[in-house]
C-alpha cells in the first residue's frame, strides 16, 4: 500500500496554526513512508472563497517546505459529487427535507424543554408525494439529509486507540443545501474515496464527525472500489495558559509569521513537537523532522502553543544557521560582514533582521554609555596601538591591573561605552570587529 494523505485548507482566509499544524504531520507522515501528499483546495463554498487566498496557501505551503505531489480544486469535481448523490438517492440514504432553519431551531427547543436530545425526528421521510408537491408549490427547495444506520461504528485511531462513536445518537447530516450547495462531508469523503486517500490526520474535534463519514463511506463502496482510510486525530491546540487559543494566537497566518521574519524551520518544528514527548527544540532539518516522525509520540492532553517557545525555536534556528545558508540574506541586507561578524552575532538574534543592528553597533554610529569617564579615560589609554584578534584579553587585563576593576565592574562599562548596550555578543570579537579606531571614538578619543 503506497501511503496517501491530503491536506484540505479552504481559501476563505488565510492558513494559520492550527491548520498548519495538520499539514505539517501529514506532511511529515507520508515523506517517512515514502507517500504522497495530495493539496485539496477545499473551495465548494465558491461565495467566500478567493483566488487570492488559495494562492497564498500555496505560498505558505512552499515557504514551510511542505510541498505536494498532487494538487486538487473541488470546485472543480462537483459532477463527481453529483453522482455520489445520485447514488446515494438511489439507494435510499440520501433524503429531501422542507423544514426551514425557524421550524427546526422550535423543534430543537421543544425536545429541550422535554429533556430529550435534539436530534432530527425524520419527519420528512413520513412525507407523501402530495405534501412534497405542496411544499415545492410554496417555493420550498428541499436540503438532502443523510439516513444513518444507527450503529455504533468503530476504529483503531493511530492517536486515540479504539475509537467508537454511536450514531444512533446523531442527527441525519444534511449533505446538500437548499441551494444546491454541497457541504463539506460529502465532497470530502467522495475525494477520500477517489483520490484513494489511504490516512486522514487531523485534530480531534473531527472525532464525532468520523462516525457518520464511516457510513456514508460504506454507502458508497458500490461506487468507488477503494479501502477505508485509518484514522489519526490529534488532540486541540491551547494557549500557553492551558486555556482556549486565543484569537490573535489562533488566528495568526503564516503569512503573518512571514512578514514578521520569523522562520519556516521554526515554525515547523513547532508545531510538529507540539503536544509529542519529544523535546520541544528547533529540529536541524526537514530530513530530521521527517525522520522522528511518529503518531505513538503524540499524546492525548492539550497541545500547549506558546508564542515565547516559537521565539526560542527561531533563535535556535538562527543560532545552528552557518555562514554559507546565510550570506545571501546577508547580502540582501546589506550585512554581510563575513564570517566572523555571522558567528559572533548570531546567538544574539531572535529573527534574522535583528543582524542589522548589530551592523550598526560594529561599523555605525552609536550613543556610548559612559558613566566612569576617568575609567574611559584609562582604558583608551591603554588601547593597544594594534588592536588584533587576540587584544581584548589583554586590554583588559592592563585595565584590571590599572584601575582595580574586575568581573561586571570591569567588563560592563566596555560594553556599554562599545556599544551603548548592557547585553550582546561575544565582546572579544565584536571589539576585533568594531575595529581600534571606532572604539577609540567611543571611548572619548
Amino acid at each position: 500500500m503506497t501511503v496517501k494523505v491530503r491536506f484540505a485548507p479552504s481559501p476563505t482566509g488565510r492558513i494559520h496554526a492550527g491548520n498548519v499544524r495538520a499539514a505539517v504531520q501529514n506532511w511529515l507522515f507520508a515523506r517517512k513512508n515514502q507517500g504522497r501528499f495530495v493539496l485539496r483546495i477545499d473551495d465548494t463554498d465558491l461565495e467566500r472563497s478567493t483566488k487570492e487566498n488559495e494562492a497564498m496557501i500555496e505560498t505558505d505551503l512552499t515557504w514551510l517546505g511542505l510541498t505536494w505531489d498532487e494538487r486538487y480544486n473541488q470546485s472543480l469535481r462537483f459532477d463527481l459529487y453529483q453522482k455520489a448523490a445520485d447514488y446515494l438517492k438511489a439507494s435510499g440514504r440520501l433524503y429531501p427535507a422542507y423544514e426551514t432553519a425557524e421550524e427546526l431551531d422550535r423543534r430543537r427547543k421543544v425536545q429541550l424543554s422535554r429533556g430529550l436530545p435534539p436530534v432530527y425526528d425524520r419527519a420528512a421521510l413520513n412525507l407523501s408525494d402530495a405534501e412534497k408537491a405542496a411544499f415545492e408549490a410554496e417555493g420550498r427547495k428541499p436540503h438532502w439529509r443523510f439516513k444513518l444506520d444507527g450503529k455504533r461504528m468503530m476504529w483503531e485511531d493511530m492517536v486515540r486507540g479504539h475509537c467508537e462513536v454511536d450514531t444512533t445518537s446523531m442527527s441525519d447530516p444534511v449533505l446538500i443545501r437548499e441551494d444546491g450547495a454541497f457541504l463539506y462531508t460529502l465532497p470530502s469523503v467522495v475525494d477520500d474515496m477517489d483520490m484513494r486517500i489511504t490516512h486522514v490526520i487531523r485534530g480531534e474535534d473531527h472525532v464525532a464527525n468520523t462516525g457518520t463519514q464511516l457510513e456514508i463511506f460504506e454507502a458508497l463502496t458500490g461506487l468507488f472500489d477503494a479501502p477505508l482510510p485509518i484514522f489519526a486525530h490529534m488532540s486541540l491546540l491551547v494557549g500557553a495558559d492551558g486555556e482556549g487559543l486565543s484569537k490573535r494566537l489562533g488566528s495568526m497566518s503564516v503569512s503573518q509569521m512571514r512578514e514578521d521574519g520569523l522562520e519556516p524551520l521554526a515554525i515547523v518544528s513547532h508545531l510538529a513537537k507540539i503536544g509529542t514527548s519529544d523535546p520541544l527544540e528547533a529540529a536541524p532539518s526537514l530530513e530530521a523532522l521527517i525522520e522522528h516522525q511518529d503518531f505513538a509520540k503524540l499524546g492525548r492532553a492539550p497541545a500547549r502553543y506558546d508564542f515565547d517557545d516559537l521565539m526560542r525555536l527561531n533563535a535556535g534556528v538562527l543560532q545552528a544557521m552557518s555562514y554559507a545558508d546565510a550570506q545571501p540574506r546577508l547580502a540582501a541586507l546589506d550585512a554581510d560582514l563575513g564570517e566572523l561578524f555571522w558567528d559572533t552575532v548570531k546567538p544574539n538574534l531572535h529573527k534574522f533582521a535583528d543582524v542589522t543592528d548589530w551592523v550598526a553597533v560594529v561599523q555605525g554610529e552609536i550613543a556610548p554609555r559612559i558613566d566612569d569617564p576617568a575609567f574611559a579615560a584609562k582604558a583608551l589609554e591603554l588601547l593597544p596601538a594594534d588592536y588584533g584578534r587576540d587584544s581584548w584579553a589583554q586590554w583588559t587585563a592592563e585595565i584590571k591591573a590599572a584601575t582595580g576593576a574586575k568581573g561586571k565592574a570591569l567588563f560592563m562599562p566596555l560594553r556599554q561605552a562599545l556599544t551603548g548596550m548592557d547585553h550582546g555578543p561575544d565582546m572579544g570579537a565584536l571589539s576585533f570587529l568594531i575595529g581600534r579606531e571606532r572604539i577609540a571614538q567611543r571611548l572619548g578619543g
